[in-house]
């Protein structure tokens, strides 16, 4: 029967561990200590980097170089300022090539160049040059055509060389003396471009006309060779009769340019100052 008597070992012992006013240390649950940890482990602030410092001297010599590139290239713009102020004293200048866009040849730039109250006969003065080039140009494909029906090589390549010369020798001989004297409004230059422009209109109004001299018989587009051709071709001589055409609206557009120009000369005083400068210069030549 003791058997039945016997200690529960689920019964809490009657125990105070604070009882005797310490605890017990258990045997078991002893840890061993942690590494120390060096010194300065969480505060590097006072750990140093060694980071290479160019010397004194170092700092000198690139001083002396980056002053030395400094004195060149002040030299070099003062140097260009010199040039430039030498060539605007002498009349020169250099102008950068813009036109045409898809391939720049020549130096043309109205908007800029142009005084504004110039700009409006500048810009028909270029349109009288556009449009002696579409001239030309056209007068190639009517003569080509003729070719075709029988005309003759020969007036194709007389055609070619009007064109190649022609457009050419309008912009040095007229349209680039305007420009020049739009520009600085010299008045000897007005002078040179009213000699050349009135030949312009001559030969314009011959093309219109195109008789069988001095050219070469249906060279030019003209009223005279299509009123020949129509009669045996008439494909031939509807191309003849554009041409015509496109001659006459050349011609009359000279005439309103060299006609505003001419009023803006006389109304300046340009007419009077090219007179003074003419006798200027005679006076110069005798003596």
């Amino acid at each position: 029967m003791a058997g039945r008597y016997d200690r529960n070992p689920f019964d809490e012992d009657d125990v105070n561990p604070f009882a005797g006013g310490s605890v017990p240390p258990a045997s078991n649950s002893r840890m061993p200590p942690l590494p120390h940890e060096p010194a300065g482990f969480y505060n590097d602030r006072g750990a140093t980097v060694d980071i290479p410092l160019d010397s004194s001297k170092d700092l000198k010599q690139k001083e002396k170089e980056l002053q030395s590139k400094e004195a060149g290239l002040n030299k070099r713009e003062r140097e260009l300022k010199r040039r430039e102020e030498a060539a605007a004293r002498a009349g020169i200048v250099i102008d950068n090539k813009n036109w045409p866009p898809f391939m720049p040849i020549i130096h043309h730039d109205i908007s800029n160049d142009i005084p504004i109250h110039l700009q409006r006969m500048q810009y028909l003065a270029f349109c009288s040059l556009l449009g002696l080039t579409l001239c030309l140009f056209w007068n190639i494909i009517a003569t080509t055509a003729a070719w075709i029906k029988g005309g003759g090589v020969i007036i194709w390549l007389l055609a070619i060389i009007y064109f190649i010369s022609g457009v050419p020798g309008a912009y040095v001989l007229w349209y680039r003396p305007l420009y020049n004297a739009m520009r600085t409004e010299s008045a000897l230059k007005f002078g040179w471009f009213f000699l050349l422009y009135l030949i312009h209109i001559v030969f314009c109004v011959w093309s219109a006309v195109s008789p069988p001299f001095p050219f070469k018989g249906k060279s030019f587009a003209g009223f005279l060779p299509a009123i020949d051709i129509i009669g045996s071709n008439v494909i031939v001589g509807i191309f003849y009769f554009v041409g015509f055409g496109l001659f006459c609206l050349e011609s009359l557009l000279s005439i309103v340019v060299i006609q505003q120009v001419y009023m803006y000369f006389r109304g300046s005083g340009k007419a009077a100052e090219m007179r003074q400068e003419a006798t200027r210069g005679a006076m110069r030549s005798a003596f």
